[in-house]
């Protein structure tokens, strides 16, 4: 296991330790040694279980080249191993750092092979997909693809890759493929291609690329996995080169933002993008609106007042990555209007109820916030202490993953324990997302309140 580990640290950072500055004199290098006949085995790691959490992966018990807290669609690049048998696992990250054991499987690795180890499917019936090629190199001027159906909630689908522009009904399908079936290794030449993905024995696309210029020497695995972005496709091709991993999004997919209104004593308001398009218009203290389509890209957004136009944010600026959704908060006072625009995560874990508190109550200063099985914080420790108002980017606590059960949330003055806010009881779901705002009263000031967003 020690050379296992070695073998994969000096792998990850491509030997940067040879960075001495100490000079040697130079002299004539001997020959190079000769080519081994054999090469050890190289192993990636993919995490594709749309539902499950973070999770740590394990060889003999010991993590794998630093492969912790690994996200969903995320694969490792090539780690070399010793040829073996291996005891490989796989450890979901719970609430309360904790963990279970999801897959544990014994995995003989061979000489000159590749092995990509997939946990697959959903959290129910998570697997691990072992696929196995052997060690080559691509052919000069080729790109390799090898394409791998790991959408668990997608149907019988054909695979095409064409030139762009090319007509399906002509075209032959590189795969028809169900979930956790895969192509074997197929080369093209280098240049531009589309991608694109049906319901078999149909032209009805469930996926198009757009064109793709694949580079000469590239060699792809190509996962179709469960779409949890924006979009209305049901996949996102993930892509592994061997170093790293990204996400291939439908053309189609744009990114999703919505809008709340957190100023007290504002009126209601339109948001405009790029000083001519209305997103949203007449919006009122507290309300949230739902997700809306929007094109990717760089915008300047204006807040103004609905009832006479006076533009109260101007030109703020936000830039909307593909596939990722957004919420725009306008916070803060009239005279002073903040916009913050977060990032969410949408993805929904089977193991968890994610939660996130956002501090948008200017009137209440500092604050604490409990979270409790009874109501009762006089002997309790907040979990975040000193949670100060911040603008125009507001304090949150990101997302906090609770086991399911009943909780209830209480935010109070800072060191004290007189409550400002109550919840009640709330029954988080597993599977959930729960967002609160707190905000100022009514026309300002205190006590606070809370909007309630997604699955509250």
């Amino acid at each position: 296991m020690t050379k296992l580990l070695l073998t994969a640290i000096c792998t990850s950072v491509l030997f940067a330790c040879s960075d001495n500055d100490n000079k040697l004199p130079e002299v004539t290098p001997p020959p190079p040694a000769p080519e081994p006949e054999t090469s050890d085995p190289f192993v990636r790691v993919t995490h594709a279980s749309p539902d499950a959490p973070l999770v740590n992966v394990m060889a003999n018990r010991a993590i794998l080249a630093d492969l912790e807290a690994v996200d969903y669609q995320t694969s490792s690049g090539w780690i070399s191993v010793p040829a073996d048998t291996y005891s490989v696992q796989v450890d979901a990250l719970l609430p309360a750092n904790a963990s279970s054991t999801v897959i544990d499987a014994s995995l003989i690795l061979q000489n000159d092979k590749t092995y990509d180890v997939v946990a697959i499917g959903a959290t129910a019936n998570i697997a691990p997909l072992v696929i196995e090629n052997d060690l080559s190199e691509v052919t000069p001027g080729n790109v390799r693809l090898q394409v791998v159906h790991a959408a668990p909630a997608a149907p019988l689908v054909d695979v095409y890759v064409t030139a762009p522009g090319d007509d399906l009904s002509a075209a032959q399908p590189v795969a028809t493929a169900a979930f956790m079936e895969y192509t074997g290794q197929v080369e093209v030449p280098a240049g531009d291609y589309q991608i694109r993905i049906t319901t078999a024995g149909t032209n009805t696309l469930v996926y198009d690329s757009g064109t793709l210029s694949l580079t000469a020497g590239a060699d792809l695995m190509v996962f179709a996995t469960e779409n949890v972005g924006a979009g209305d496709s049901p996949v996102t091709l993930l892509v592994a080169d061997g170093s790293a991993s990204s996400l291939l999004w439908d053309e189609a997919t744009g990114a999703n933002l919505r809008v709340v209104h957190g100023v007290a004593n504002g009126p209601s308001v339109d948001v405009i993008a790029n000083n001519e398009v209305v997103l949203v218009e007449a919006v009122p203290f507290t309300a949230a609106t739902d997700y809306l389509s929007v094109t990717e890209g760089d915008y300047l957004i204006d807040v103004a007042a609905n009832n006479n136009g006076v533009v109260v944010v101007d030109d703020a600026s936000a830039s909307l990555a593909i596939g990722q959704s957004y919420t725009a908060i306008a916070n803060n006072v009239l005279s002073d209007v903040g916009l913050d625009i977060v990032m969410d995560n949408p993805r929904r874990i089977a193991t968890a109820a994610q939660v996130r508190i956002f501090h948008a109550s200017p009137g209440a200063g500092d604050v604490d916030i409990y979270v409790t099985t009874d109501g009762d914080i006089d002997n309790a420790d907040p979990a975040f202490s000193s949670v100060p108002f911040t603008t125009p980017m507001l304090t949150e606590t990101g997302y906090v993953q609770l086991a399911a059960g009943d909780y209830f949330v209480t935010v109070t003055a800072a060191g004290t324990k007189d409550a400002a806010i109550e919840t009640g009881q709330l029954s988080l779901q597993a599977g959930s997302i729960y967002t609160a705002i707190a905000v100022d009263a009514e026309r300002g000031g205190l006590p606070p309140q809370l909007i309630l967003m997604d699955d509250y």
